[in-house]
């Protein structure tokens, strides 16, 4: 779930100290951390080492990742003219850099590549805030308070997220991820008014790209049925709603991710081995399921833990040819 094995020893080894804001330009150093993971466990996907601010970064916005903190906007957005400081991206000219890292990719890659964007709301929780908040009171009292103003931030925001999600494909990402990490913070009838129609928006921009797209939130079980008219052809689930009843609200013709409890990666392995039962036991060996965790490998997660989980997966739903 979290790209690129930031939880590997390699991955730090190669990274070392620097913005991770800069690593992202190298294409070199972006291909070979996305295919870290991928020596040490089968999974079935590669994801693209990049980070959700990195078009933001790319249009002018004054943002770092400052270790142990996340994203830090030194210049917050709160106002009209706030707002139009914000510009459209241009994929070609600001993240020329990720689109190479792509087509390398594509060339080395045996399994489908992935690329992902932050969905509006979450990048517009960093703009507003300018870090990471727990109750994203600036964001809420923006969007509560001067509608116009928050409308306008998703617009700017949309310009952005989709030309960068559509260039990816372009570049050759066979499936897209949008993030939406934060939107769990709302009430159904607030993301109703004031996310559903830019994240409909959103997806119906990205309906002739021509491969899946995964539609992904934490603690969003009861905004479930929204997101999935919202738009994606999966809905991501975390470890709060058991997976039967997320496909009761999002209908049983929709595909599901996830949904173990990153947690339980720090419990000794048979506790791991129960827990991953217990959510394919809940996918009822149905069509449709991407078992994946809930949100992020913690960075101090065992990589030997992580190649015995999707081994796990793999041995547990390995489909045979019934016999003749």
């Amino acid at each position: 779930m979290r790209q690129a094995g930031r939880y590997l020893p390699e991955y730090r080894e190669v990274r070392g100290q620097g913005d991770i804001l800069d690593t992202c330009r190298h294409p070199d150093l972006v291909t070979e951390i996305t295919l870290q993971p991928l020596r040490r466990m089968a999974v079935d996907v590669a994801i693209l080492f990049s980070d959700i601010m990195v078009p933001l970064a790319a249009v002018g916005v004054p943002v770092r990742i400052e270790p142990g903190v996340g994203p830090v906007v030194d210049e917050p957005i709160r106002t009209a003219a706030d707002v139009a400081t914000l510009r459209p991206l241009e994929p070609d000219a600001d993240v020329p850099h990720v689109l190479e890292a792509i087509r390398q990719l594509r060339k080395e890659l045996d399994v489908p590549l992935l690329g992902f964007a932050g969905a509006p709301f979450t990048l517009a929780s960093y703009l507003v805030e300018g870090s990471p908040s727990r109750t994203h009171e600036r964001t809420k009292g923006l969007m509560l308070g001067e509608p116009r103003v928050w409308d306008a931030l998703m617009d700017a925001l949309v310009a952005i997220v989709l030309p960068h999600l559509r260039a990816q494909v372009e570049a050759g990402a066979q499936a897209l991820q949008v993030f939406d990490s934060w939107v769990g913070a709302l009430a159904p009838d607030v993301y109703e008014r004031s996310v559903f129609p830019y994240m409909r928006r959103l997806f119906d921009g990205l309906g002739d790209v021509g491969v899946p797209t995964i539609h992904f939130g934490v603690g969003t079980g009861e905004l479930l049925a929204p997101m999935r008219r919202a738009g994606g052809d999966v809905i991501g689930v975390d470890w709060r709603t058991p997976l039967d009843a997320a496909w009761d609200r999002v209908g049983s013709d929709t595909a599901v991710q996830g949904n173990l409890d990153p947690a339980v990666l720090s419990a000794p392995w048979d506790v791991v081995r129960a827990e991953t039962d217990r959510v394919l036991a809940r996918a009822a060996s149905r069509d449709g399921h991407i078992f994946n965790l809930g949100h992020g490998v913690p960075p101090g997660t065992d990589p030997e833990t992580l190649s015995r989980l999707v081994d796990l997966v793999h041995e547990r739903t390995e489909r045979r040819e019934a016999p003749r």
